[in-house]
């Protein structure tokens, strides 16, 4: 196998497959997000995230072991992995504190800047990926959804939000810098399950760490709706559908993945609707038609 990643696997264009497992995927991050909501008032959401990663070593471990997936040869993967599981572990400790510090309208559209660093990231780490100039009015044309949807941010009022909007964007450069460090580094090159062990095993403690810090505890055994939300987070979520993407990541455009990411807090309000009853308003109609017109503009080959 090639050392490093090659322009084919840099550049190419996603398939019919590709956008039905991407599409798949967000709709199971959106759901994510209802259910980090409907275990927090028994679980604190840096101790989620710590019981999440730290079990799902165990999970995608013991998949790899049944597997004869190789994990633990000299593949020059180990410091590009350690950097990108330290950067997946500040990207969570950023988006958990950032909701405690401002609101979810605001920390949607911070997050969700992402697409725009790793499409800025690739013009230096993967030239060969270069978006053309209508690819950028898609790419706008998806976030001008995300403001229909969510609306336009006001000035913060209390330096807290500030605070957290400022951690918000910091969780959007550090998942920026995740996805590129795997696309531009070796990890490239191993199977996306070693990849996302790398990022589990560091983050993990790192948000174990933060909860400790935050002084976040369990006071009363969770009731079935929180642990069944934790094992929806922890055995699909971060034991299956992380791997599927590090896998899609390392066959397809890294741009072109990221922009479908939109999509995720789209399926997030249809997911509160479902299951919280939150109300739908005619301008989620319109956020879902502008994002979808800004994906077909981003995807086009020419």
């Amino acid at each position: 196998m090639s050392s490093t990643p090659t322009p084919h696997h840099t550049t190419r264009p996603l398939d019919a497959v590709a956008i039905a497992l991407t599409v798949l995927l967000c709709l199971s991050w959106g759901f994510n997000q209802v259910a980090v909501k409907l275990a927090i008032h028994d679980i604190p959401p840096l101790l989620q995230g710590a019981i999440r990663s730290l079990v799902a070593v165990v999970i995608v471990a013991l998949w790899c072991a049944l597997r004869g997936i190789p994990l633990f040869t000299r593949d020059g993967t180990l410091w590009s992995g350690l950097a990108a599981g330290f950067m997946f572990g500040i990207e969570f400790i950023c988006i958990y504190q950032g909701l405690a510090y401002t609101t979810a309208t605001r920390a949607v559209l911070f997050l969700y800047l992402a697409p725009f660093f790793v499409v800025l990231g690739a013009r230096v780490f993967l030239p060969a990926n270069r978006f053309k100039l209508w690819q950028w009015l898609g790419l706008c044309l998806s976030f001008a959804g995300m403001l229909v949807a969510f609306g336009l941010p006001t000035p913060a009022l209390d330096p807290r939000q500030t605070l957290g909007d400022v951690l918000l964007v910091g969780g959007a450069l550090t998942w920026a810098i995740t996805t590129l460090v795997v696309k531009a580094s070796r990890l490239n090159t191993v199977s996306p399950e070693k990849v996302i062990l790398y990022q589990l095993m560091v983050s993990g403690p790192m948000l174990a760490l933060g909860a400790f810090a935050a002084g976040e505890s369990v006071t009363h055994w969770p009731d079935a709706v929180a642990l069944g939300s934790l094992a929806y987070q922890t055995v699909w979520v971060a034991s299956v559908t992380f791997v599927i993407w590090f896998a899609l990541i390392k066959k397809y455009s890294t741009n072109r993945l990221s922009a479908f990411t939109f999509l995720a807090p789209l399926f997030g309000v249809a997911a509160g609707h479902l299951v919280l009853g939150d109300p739908l308003t005619p301008a989620f109609i319109a956020a879902v038609a502008l994002v979808a017109g800004g994906l077909i503009l981003v995807n086009r080959t020419r």
